[in-house]
């Protein structure tokens, strides 16, 4: 479903496109609150206002101003800048240190790939996922790969390759 159809079945109450919705959205949300307020407690109360503001006034996003992820980005991270002023009434303006991501809506897109890309690897047979993982995230090279698995050089190359043309074409779908 669409983010415009999730829209328009939640401004009809609809729980169920309420819930794909906060599915779609929820970590992404999150993560954003984390990274400004580094306290997973009120990172995950702005998770809640900004998904029960959608819930409210579904109306408050327009599709022609940009994406809904993009949208919900920066609710959350303008709703955890207000966090921190509140908690810190006493510390002036100027001393508080908010990091801001130079361009918020590539971070989104960013987040959302990697999501496609964890998914994608996830429904690998284990016999692709195992060699991708040391190849990409050890850092092993294919030798090692091979001698640390006991397996075959040219099978731990043909294993590796056909997994990231199984994710691109995830990706691609």
């Amino acid at each position: 479903m669409e983010d415009a159809e999730l829209l328009e079945a939640v401004a009809r109450q609809d729980q169920s496109a309420m819930a794909t919705l906060f599915d779609k959205y929820s970590r992404l949300v999150y993560s954003i609150a984390l990274r400004v307020l580094r306290e997973p407690d009120l990172a995950e109360d702005v998770m809640q206002e900004v998904l029960l503001q959608v819930w409210r006034q579904p109306g408050g996003f327009v599709s022609q101003r940009g994406s809904l992820g993009a949208w919900l980005a920066v609710v959350a991270r303008n709703r955890s800048i207000d966090v921190i002023r509140r908690r810190s009434h006493l510390t002036p303006l100027d001393e508080l240190v908010v990091p801001e991501p130079r361009n918020l809506q590539r971070a989104v897109e960013e987040n959302h790939l990697m999501d496609q890309v964890r998914v994608a690897v996830e429904t690998l047979p284990a016999e692709q996922q195992e060699p991708l993982h040391m190849a990409y995230f050890e850092g092993l090279t294919h030798t090692e790969i091979s001698e640390r698995t006991d397996t075959p050089l040219g099978t731990v190359k043909t294993r590796i390759r056909t997994a990231l043309i199984a994710v691109r074409r995830a990706l691609e779908a």
